[in-house]
């Protein structure tokens, strides 16, 4: 197989795996190389090309929502490591990426193919002296000699979890150990990171959404453990796809908007600081975050004796828990109260508070009588709310039984 032929079947087995929300692989049907680059999402708003793809698609595991598990007939093949290491430095000196996204299937044992991926970085590291990002995926199983030596050379590190407990997990690969060959990994690069100050960007992981009859309730557990326990950088979800494997007959494509719900979850979790148990109030009866309403609008609903909050009094961390009001605006709030009070909506969307979303929830001296009527008016309804759920140690959340609606497997 040639190299572009290669190129062509690594980069697209590579697709469903995410480095950076909101990125995208170009159209596979262009002529230009650059069809293999991945737009990565920047926190500030920018983005990095990346170079995603695998060593090779050859895999022993079984994974029942994988394109390219081992009961697949499809075409298969690898980069040798000085081979996918010039080919990355010929995109890079082309100025069309500027780091590199590596993941791979494991043929043979995890630590053998591991080791491949890490004689891949490690030319690029030495020979060719390239300093920039790099994305390491650790196989699930491969020893902690092979992780020490991915932490050393890697910007970023991630061990895919992909379902939520021990349970989900079995219904998906008869192969995969979510406790020693998942967790365990991410404890080593969380001991190596805090001895050593290795892997600057930290470490992540990815869900599968949707394809082992998991809740919602059961991810947001797992994901707040996880960042709790094993100080991941960020928690990924990618919205199941089916790839005709008989044991998820009847499981449909998850909805991208279950997908984004999560993401809305995770920020509350992640950056807003919202505790789980008020992260559990945007859940219905059944452990599902709507797919309708944003989650935060749900748990400001729940809790209408807090509301409406005086917006020139409340704290930074009140003001995160208005709708419609982020990190940024919040911080623009406060500053400009230290040079005036907020008496107006035009002030409000000069700072870019979402000011529809945050008028019921607010207010302010000088309001307008239509707008003080907005505030006031009954927007709250009384909804079921579940006892919230104290703090689940990892181990808690990953092994715990929980009632699984049930997909055909």
């Amino acid at each position: 197989m040639s190299v572009d032929d290669k190129l062509s079947t690594l980069a697209a087995a590579a697709r469903f795996d995410v480095c950076g929300c909101g990125g995208s692989v170009r159209s596979a049907a262009s002529v230009d190389p650059a069809r293999f680059i991945y737009k990565a999402a920047l926190p500030d708003g920018g983005c990095v090309s990346l170079f995603k793809v695998l060593l090779t698609n050859v895999c022993v595991n079984d994974c029942a929502y994988c394109i390219n598990q081992s009961r697949r007939d499809i075409p298969r093949t690898a980069f040798k490591p000085e081979e996918l290491a010039r080919l990355f430095m010929d995109f890079y000196h082309k100025r069309l990426v500027k780091g590199i996204f590596l993941s791979s299937g494991i043929a043979g044992n995890p630590s053998g193919t591991m080791s491949r991926m890490i004689e891949t970085i490690e030319i690029l590291r030495t020979r060719y002296q390239f300093k920039d990002y790099v994305h390491l995926k650790l196989l699930p199983g491969a020893g902690m000699d092979c992780v020490e030596a991915a932490c050393k050379l890697a910007t970023r590190v991630s061990v895919n979890i992909e379902a939520p407990t021990a349970q989900h997990l079995g219904r998906l690969s008869a192969r995969k150990d979510i406790y020693n060959g998942i967790l365990e990994p991410m404890r080593w690069v969380k001991q190596l990171k805090s001895r050593t100050g290795l892997v600057p960007s930290g470490q992540t992981t990815q869900f599968v959404v949707g394809a082992a009859g998991e809740r919602d309730h059961d991810i947001l557990n797992t994901t707040e453990a996880l960042y709790r326990e094993m100080e991941l950088r960020r928690v990924y979800f990618s919205a199941y796809k089916p790839v005709g494997d008989p044991r998820l007959e009847g499981v449909g494509a998850a909805s991208p908007w279950r997908e984004h719900r999560l993401y809305q979850a995770d920020w509350l979790l992640r950056v807003y600081k919202f505790t789980p148990g008020e992260v559990s109030l945007a859940l219905g009866p059944a452990g599902y975050l709507s797919l309708k309403k944003n989650p935060k609008r749900t748990i400001a609903a729940k809790q209408p004796w807090l509301y409406p909050i005086d917006i020139n009094k409340a704290s930074y961390e009140e003001l995160l828990r208005i709708p419609g009001i982020g990190p940024v605006s919040a911080r623009r709030i406060t500053q400009l109260r230290q040079i005036h009070d907020v008496s107006a909506v035009e002030q409000l969307q000069k700072l870019h508070v979402r000011y529809r979303e945050a008028m019921p929830f607010i207010w302010f001296k000088g309001m307008l009588d239509w707008e003080k009527q907005l505030c006031l008016a009954p927007l709250f309804k009384q909804e079921e709310i579940d006892e919230p759920e104290s703090e689940l140690t990892l181990e808690e959340a990953v092994g715990r039984d929980s009632k699984i609606r049930n997909p055909k497997f």
